[in-house]
């Protein structure tokens, strides 16, 4: 069974699935193959919904500018997986160019309003991947919340004006919001404030330098303070609140959102459990196998899910930084990386697909039984 997530820059999921596929069918085309689509929350999570079995909607949203963009999110009537990136993501910036004190995640409340039309009693949020450092007033904003400056003023967007902010409206707040279980699922268990919180580990990853960390910092702390005042609950400490530059704060501490694992969540949406019975072997991956790859990245959920399951599991990688011990304390028999074959990182990375294929051929002659 085939489950790796996307090569991040380089390839999508179901493009590696496809390759590898490929790869051990030229060795053993007997072979009965299946994909289960992955990803952790970030990047590729409606898309892999979509390949489940969910229907994609396409709506126009605010971008992290506040440009309009088509943004898609997935339903089958009962839930819905909407995408931060799809709406605010770094892919989202206009010419790529970096806006990190004022990019706004509006575009993601406006998905979330319309995943509530569809009439469904589950929102899955994933977060991951955006270009803002907001708190997620700019998400709250687009369910119809008001964050005011003191004369009573729509704030402006963005972190860098989070100190503007005197009272946060919730009377306009969509009720239908707390009236769905809201998931908020992401990998990320940083706090919202702190050495490890939203400012100072991912905003250099926006476009942030030393003095802008230290404005978005210092406007997150206020607006954690207004918020805890406003609904009597702090999340700002909570794992999860510094994920996607705080959306993950105000889902936790407006909407009452609850946090699980990225990749648990879609492993349960797309039925992984049912999937793995009966399997010799679980093909995973991602675009580095690394350190962030341990803390509860796609590859690692999914080789646990497939060891309760009694099933191995090998992974595919751009590259692997692992040892065979960390390897296989997460439960992952071998790793196969592309620089392995190609030593050029950037081809491996512009031309991964023959690649792939022959890591296919290697895995189906070395990990698959010989056919009776």
């Amino acid at each position: 069974m085939l489950a790796p997530d996307k090569f991040k820059g380089s390839l999508a999921a179901g493009a590696v699935a496809d390759a590898v596929a490929d790869g051990i069918r030229r060795v053993r085309p007997e072979a009965v193959i299946r994909w289960v689509p992955v990803a952790d929350g970030g990047e590729g999570t409606v898309d892999a919904a979509v390949s489940a079995g969910f229907d994609r909607m396409t709506i126009e949203v605010a971008g992290p500018t506040g440009e309009p963009v088509r943004a898609a999110f997935a339903h089958d009537g009962r839930v819905a997986v909407v995408e931060a990136a799809a709406a605010c993501g770094l892919s989202r910036l206009p010419g790529g160019r970096p806006a990190p004190l004022t990019a706004t995640s509006l575009g993601v409340g406006e998905l979330l309003r319309a995943a509530l039309d569809t009439g469904c009693r589950t929102v899955v949020l994933g977060v991951g991947g955006s270009a803002c450092t907001d708190g997620g007033a700019g998400m709250l904003a687009g369910l119809g919340a008001q964050p005011l400056d003191a004369a009573g003023r729509p704030a402006s967007p963005g972190g860098g004006a989070l100190t503007e902010i005197a009272y946060l409206d919730l009377h306009r707040l969509d009720p239908r919001i707390r009236e769905v279980e809201l998931v908020l699922a992401s990998d990320v268990d940083n706090p919202l404030l702190g050495t490890h919180g939203a400012a100072a580990v991912f905003g250099p990853q926006k476009g942030a330098d030393t003095d802008q960390v230290a404005t978005l910092e210092a406007g997150l702390t206020h607006w954690a303070t207004l918020v805890a005042r406003r609904t009597g609950f702090d999340a700002a400490d909570r794992p999860g609140a510094g994920a996607a530059g705080g959306i993950g704060f105000a889902a936790l501490a407006v909407l009452g959102a609850r946090r699980s694992g990225g990749i648990d969540v879609l492993l349960d949406l797309v039925g992984f459990d049912r999937a793995v019975v009966g399997a010799d072997l679980v093909i995973t991956g991602e675009g580095s196998l690394d350190a962030q790859t341990l803390h509860g990245k796609a590859p690692v959920g999914v080789a646990a899910r497939a060891a309760e399951a009694g099933v191995r599991t090998i992974a595919v990688a751009g590259r692997c930084l692992l040892s065979t011990t960390q390897l296989h304390t997460a439960a992952i028999t071998s790793a196969y990386a592309l620089n392995d074959l190609e030593p050029d990182l950037q081809r491996c990375q512009s031309h991964p697909i023959p690649l792939l294929r022959t890591l296919g051929e290697h895995i189906a002659r070395t990990h698959l039984p010989t056919p009776t």
